[in-house]
């Protein structure tokens, strides 16, 4: 009797999960608005899934707990520290479950460095920033953006001069949330020493989310480097590179980590980390992915991406459709369908009169086209007569990139000369 309820209760599951991968199935082929690669195989890791793999405080400091992924999680430490940077002996960092995360461990090292110092974040910064600085009952301080979504370094010197009594610790955006924006971070460091702050006066966290691993790869793009006067570097595991759980990986430099961290009897290791316990497992899927691609798939993936992203803009331009791609961004910005069905298939992130789509490595040509037509078709519906009203989105994309019936004739297309200029610059 008991087996044949185990075998009724067995069924019942498997019909449950058969349904719920079939609805994954679907909604990745229409995943479009965040940043997630959904490109990987991980099969060859199924035979670790059997393990709990904890790697309990300081990845560099052995735990009396034995079954742990850190001998991988330093490997892809160092591979990062290597891409920023940053010597061996001079760095610090640790798989984190998340880019917030990374966020709330940057800013806490730079709180922690500077006890009194005045968090100052873009409006366009990711919330978790500012829920950091609420955790940390820290003053902050909102500094203006330009219309790209970049930090507007005039009015960060005007707030900076206010209260130049006071030590800084900045928040720099590679790659905002809604833009794809990249702050100026050698103007924000002229900024800095324009206002008269020495460097052991203010702190910087850089949040990469997406783009800090994307730009290394990039000819020509503003290096993101320890060799400047930065304090820590954030990225998403799970965005670019690609991972079936979310992950990051947060690198600081080693005499700030002092400050921070406890040691623990109880762990036989050191308490330099936000969480307690870690997953095990994301460190092997990074180290993993890492060895598989290196530098140079990475590379060919992140111009692969760039070009997706440029034969989108102009799809939509086409179109007619108000559209803004920064430079060095894959983050195509574009006015806000009027249909809700439709966002919410396509799972499109929305802010406002605007929307955007993110193109990465495991979206294709083929898969743009759809959305495009797909696109108009719905705009077509909700103006039956034919004439179509398209929204004014100027403030928020600019009178160049706004399609509307006033900004129209101000937006030109790019000459062939500049058209080869973005493609050689994407290429390289």
């Amino acid at each position: 009797m008991d087996d044949d309820v185990t075998g009724d209760r067995d069924a019942y599951m498997a019909g449950i999960l058969a349904r719920y991968r079939k609805t994954l199935v679907e909604k990745t082929k229409f995943h479009l608005g965040y940043p997630y690669n959904l490109d990987f195989d991980y099969g060859a890791l199924s035979q670790l899934q059997h393990f709990s793999i904890n790697n309990l405080g300081d990845p560099f400091i052995e735990s009396n707990y034995g079954v742990h992924s850190r001998q991988f999680e330093v490997g892809v430490l160092d591979w990062f520290a290597r891409l920023w940077e940053l010597e061996k002996e001079e760095y610090w960092g640790y798989i984190t479950n998340c880019g917030t995360e990374g966020n709330l461990h940057g800013i806490l090292v730079g709180r922690e460095v500077l006890p009194d110092g005045i968090l100052y974040a873009s409006r366009d910064s990711h919330y978790s920033v500012f829920k950091a600085a609420r955790m940390y009952r820290m003053e902050a301080v909102k500094v203006d953006t330009l219309l790209s979504g970049e930090i507007d370094c005039a009015d960060f010197e005007r707030k900076l001069t206010e209260r130049k009594d006071k030590p800084a610790i900045l928040n720099v955006n590679i790659g905002t949330t809604v833009k794809g924006a990249v702050d100026d971070l050698d103007l924000v460091l002229k900024t800095l020493e324009k206002v008269g702050y020495t460097e052991d006066r203010f702190y910087i966290h850089v949040d990469g989310a997406l783009f800090g691993l994307m730009m290394p790869f990039v000819r020509r793009a503003p290096k993101v480097t320890f060799k400047k006067p930065i304090g820590s570097v954030s990225v998403s595991g799970h965005k670019f590179v690609g991972c079936p759980m979310p992950c990051g990986v947060q690198i600081t430099r080693m005499k700030h980590i002092n400050v921070l961290s406890r040691n623990v009897e109880y762990l036989a290791s050191r308490d330099a980390t936000i969480m307690g316990s870690r997953n095990g497992h994301a460190p092997i899927f990074l180290w993993y992915t890492l060895n598989r691609k290196g530098y140079r798939g990475f590379q060919k993936e992140v111009q692969r991406c760039l070009r997706n992203a440029y034969y989108l803009k102009e799809r939509l331009r086409e179109a007619n459709v108000g559209v803004l791609l920064n430079e060095l961004s894959s983050t195509v910005v574009f006015e806000r369908p009027l249909d809700e069905a439709f966002i919410l298939k396509w799972q499109l992130a929305c802010q406002g009169k605007i929307a955007h789509a993110v193109v990465m490595p495991s979206v294709t040509v083929e898969k743009l086209d759809d959305f495009v037509e797909e696109l108009i078709e719905v705009r077509n519906r909700a103006f039956p007569d034919g004439d179509v009203v398209v929204p004014c989105i100027v403030e928020e994309v600019g009178p160049e990139n706004c399609a509307c019936s006033v900004h129209r004739d101000i937006s030109s297309p790019k000459s062939p000369k500049e058209e080869r200029k973005h493609f050689s610059s994407s290429n390289s």
